[in-house]
């Protein structure tokens, strides 16, 4: 009886095993969290994070932590726990300053981002730099804003529209940042659309000012992975006159395309990892310098935490309670989601980036190398993807007995809930010349690493499985 898969397309793809194409620098693609409660991170999302080991993670710090209640009064109740669980991931934080304090801030009001009292404010972010980047080291990078551009709509309470109005804006912060923190990295603007109007007059602002600018910043909700890349080329047209070294361009908040429907099967599908994949692969050859899959932990939305500084808090009671966008690496009750894998893959292939000899197209693929082992990540994602089988040649291996290990993210939920590991689909050992053939399935809407480990490579090294 003939095999269904002996029908389905082939791709031939050949990877030099031999010639190293440049560091693979994957974890300049990191997670951001934060914007939508109070609650610190579970132990078990910090846990899953810090399996990651990520470098940097982004979040942003909203009213709702209340670390200025009253004129001369701090509170930082809420805000050590919360950056501290971020902390306890391993990583170093960015923090986008959204705060509005009452004090400062009366009217609610998300045009109104002058506060009453320049001097106050900027002693208000003096202390809450001193706090978190001086006296405990966990933010390294200060994000000025979020989604300004849309105020409200954004999760932030402030809308600057214009680009003077936004420079004046992150100069007040800025200041005090850099006054109490030197070796802090500042940057903005953190638009929910980079070809704002406001972008390429704050530039010219700090430009001309020598205002210090150490990141741009923006975000990106697409289902087109090379619409990702392609805005990174807009923001870096910007900057062919720019005097000096130029600012790290930075996509602080992305994803896929907001769905008109939200239920809790959609939360499961491996194409959601796929396209995870197949973006952060374009954003690494557009040659971004970081970027924060939005986001690490699914919450509820709490109308009273918003209240107090949004005129409409029925904003985050649909986006986060009615109709949740389900984006999470963890859910609410802290499942892990398929994303969470992509990530896992990516901490697993090695540090040195091989070529690939002619074009894997339909699928895209990308390779790596790592102590003992060679790794081959494959995405079957798009409009038009079908289910194929993946010819893989791995040119240039060293000659002896290997494990060949197969994980696949797809429908099969192929991992431990306990371990947030993968489990593999298919692992053998294989005896190689210094070429080496195998096929694997490659089906809809999946992502695929195939790894070759040197028998007798420790089962525990990153890079090869468990």
């Amino acid at each position: 009886m003939k095999s269904r898969f002996a029908d389905l397309p082939r791709t031939e793809i050949h990877i030099a095993a031999g010639e190293g194409a440049g560091p693979f620098e994957w974890r300049r693609h990191s997670v951001g969290h934060g914007g939508i409660n109070s609650h610190p991170l579970p132990e078990r999302v910090i846990r899953g994070a810090r399996q990651l080991g990520p470098r940097l993670i982004r979040t942003f710090l909203q009213e709702y932590l209340r670390i200025y209640p009253d004129r001369a009064v701090f509170d930082w109740g809420r805000c050590d726990p919360y950056l501290e669980s971020l902390a306890a991931t391993g990583a170093n934080v960015m923090a986008a300053i959204t705060l509005k304090p009452g004090p400062l801030f009366p009217t609610i009001d998300h045009t109104i981002w002058q506060p009453a009292d320049t001097t106050e404010w900027q002693q208000v972010i003096t202390a809450l730099v001193r706090r978190y980047s001086v006296e405990r080291p966990i933010v390294t990078h200060w994000e000025v804003g979020n989604e300004t551009d849309i105020g409200e709509w954004g999760g932030s309470p402030f809308l600057v529209k214009t680009s003077d109005a936004y420079f004046d804006y992150y100069l007040t912060m800025v200041e005090a940042i850099l006054l109490t923190f030197p070796d802090a990295k500042v940057g903005g603007p953190a638009l929910a659309g980079a070809k704002h109007d406001l972008l390429p007059g704050f530039l010219d602002r700090c430009a001309q000012t020598e205002t210090p600018l150490d990141f741009i910043s923006w975000h990106c909700y697409d289902d087109d992975p090379e619409q990702h890349a392609r805005l990174a080329e807009y923001v870096r047209g910007l900057l062919a006159d720019w005097p000096g070294a130029r600012p790290e361009l930075m996509v602080t908040e992305w994803n896929k395309s907001f769905d008109p429907v939200s239920v809790e099967e959609m939360a499961f599908d491996p194409a959601r990892a796929a396209h995870t994949a197949a973006t952060i692969l374009a954003m690494m050859d557009a040659k971004i310098d970081a970027s924060f899959y939005y986001h690490l932990w699914d919450q509820t939305a709490y109308i009273d935490e918003f209240s107090p500084f949004f005129a409409d808090p029925s904003i985050m009671a649909v986006h986060w309670n009615e109709v949740p966008h389900r984006f999470g690496l963890f859910g609410v009750k802290g499942e892990v989601r398929p994303q969470y894998f992509v990530y896992w893959m990516l901490s697993r292939m090695g540090d040195e980036r091989l070529s690939i000899d002619g074009d894997p197209a339909p699928l895209r693929a990308c390779a790596a190398r790592g102590d003992a082992r060679i790794a081959t990540l494959l995405i079957n994602y798009g409009h038009d993807a079908i289910d194929r089988i993946a010819d893989l040649h791995f040119d240039g291996i060293p000659p002896g007995r290997k494990q060949l290990i197969i994980y696949r993210i797809d429908d099969g939920r192929h991992w431990s809930e306990e371990t947030l590991d993968l489990h593999p689909v298919e692992q053998r050992e294989v005896d190689t010349g210094t070429h080496f053939h195998c096929q694997v399935f490659s089906p809809t809407g999946s992502v695929t690493l195939a790894a070759l480990r040197e028998e007798g490579a420790g089962r525990g090294a990153r890079g090869t499985g468990n």
